[in-house]
C-alpha cells in the first residue's frame, strides 16, 4: 500500500512539474506573440518610410532634371506630360 502511495507522491509531483513548464511555456507564448506585434507595427512604419523616400527620392529627380541635368530628362518630360493629359482631362470634365 505504501508502494502505491509513494508512486501518487511521484506522479503528482511530476505533473505538478508538467503543469510549471507549461505556465512557463504559455507565459514564453504570451511574450513572443507580443514581440510579433511589436515587429509588425516596426515593418508598417518602415514600409511607410520608404513609400514617402521613394516618392522624394522621384521629386527631388525631376527638379534636379528641370535645373538643367541631362540624366533623367525622359522620366521628367514624360511625368509632365502625364501631368498635362491630367490637367486636360479635367478641364474637359469641367466644360461638361
Amino acid at each position: 500500500m505504501s508502494e502505491i502511495v509513494g508512486i501518487i507522491d511521484t506522479l503528482e509531483g511530476k505533473i505538478e512539474k508538467l503543469f510549471q513548464k507549461l505556465n512557463g511555456l504559455e507565459n514564453q507564448i504570451a511574450a513572443f506573440k507580443q514581440e510579433i506585434k511589436s515587429s509588425e507595427a516596426t515593418i508598417l512604419k518602415q514600409s511607410a518610410e520608404i513609400s514617402s523616400l521613394k516618392a522624394n527620392y522621384d521629386t527631388l529627380k525631376i527638379a534636379n532634371t528641370l535645373l538643367g541635368s541631362d540624366e533623367n530628362k525622359r522620366d521628367t518630360k514624360l511625368k509632365i506630360n502625364s501631368l498635362i493629359r491630367d490637367i486636360d482631362y479635367c478641364i474637359a470634365q469641367m466644360a461638361d
